[in-house]
């Protein structure tokens, strides 16, 4: 189990015992359905952490103040997506179990399902904030009901109605954006009305799934699914701090490829995200 091992980056330098948030990756792109490489994305953030500051501006919060631990990557196999799936999600309960909050870092977005669906198990009233060019709402995609074109519409089967909140949203199909804004509380292109869906879930308990692939693929192109017409990395700074206050138990980044921008910018983009949102969940 993850959370036996000791800490696999001196970034997070607590232990798990002393943590409360536990960061692990889950290294799988099976699904991928034009470029392959999110694999790589979980170890590329973790490695080029050491570039960043601990301190946010942003927040006006620093990292050592909290207690963060990063458990390093599943062993999973890779061509066995129900074992992934349920590996996934067998690690994930275990931390539940110690009360711990989670960040996982994908890996494709079908790994978010296996970490929401535990915490709903846990926390009845769960709520998503989804952030992703994509509307993940197909119910089957090359005859495949779990991929990462139907994760959204997945996490929906459980959750039900008015329980997931998607922005920057500018691709699916119409069918898609149908079932989405009557179901889902579909944003499309941008993050107008986040605050107000912030002031609707105060309280309540929120899982935050970042889709990396929201972000305009001029800021940030090591992505396998780029769609232009993306929000700036200053929006997501704004809708970051917009959901500081929100009792966030969870929190996925997904969808780094790290490969497909040999600068490394990509990469420290995900990373300045992960931070912000480590800090608005301690």
């Amino acid at each position: 189990m993850l959370k036996d091992k000791k800490p696999q980056s001196e970034f997070f330098y607590c232990s798990y015992d002393e943590c409360e948030i536990a960061v692990f990756g889950i290294p799988y792109d099976g699904t991928a359905s034009y470029r392959p490489g999110t694999r790589f994305g979980p170890d590329a953030i973790r490695n080029e952490m050491y570039g960043l500051e601990t301190y946010s501006p942003y927040l006006d919060k620093d990292l050592n103040d909290y207690r963060v631990c990063d458990l390093g990557d599943l062993e999973i196999p890779f061509g066995n997506r129900e074992g992934v799936l349920q590996e996934a999600a067998f690690e994930t309960k275990s931390i539940l179990q110690d009360n711990k909050k989670i960040v996982m870092l994908g890996g494709e977005h079908l790994v978010s399902y296996p970490v929401i669906k535990e915490l709903h198990q846990k926390y009845s009233d769960l709520h998503v904030i989804h952030f992703d060019a994509h509307t993940d709402l197909r119910d089957e995609f090359f005859g495949e009901a779990f991929s990462h074109a139907t994760v959204i519409k997945r996490v929906h089967d459980f959750l039900g109605d008015d329980r997931i909140y998607q922005f920057g949203i500018r691709s699916g199909t119409k069918k898609e954006f149908e079932f989405g804004r009557a179901h889902t509380n579909l944003h499309a292109f941008d993050t107008e009305g986040l605050k107000d869906a912030v002031s609707k879930l105060k309280g309540k308990s929120v899982y935050i799934t970042i889709d990396l692939d929201v972000l305009d693929p001029s800021i940030f192109p090591g992505t396998g699914t780029p769609e232009a017409g993306g929000i700036t990395f200053k929006e997501m700074m704004e809708a970051i701090k917009d959901m500081n206050g929100l009792n966030i138990v969870g929190a996925d980044i997904v969808e780094l490829s790290p490969h497909y921008d040999a600068s490394g910018v990509s990469t420290a983009v995900a990373c300045k995200i992960l931070r912000e949102l480590l800090l608005i969940m301690a």
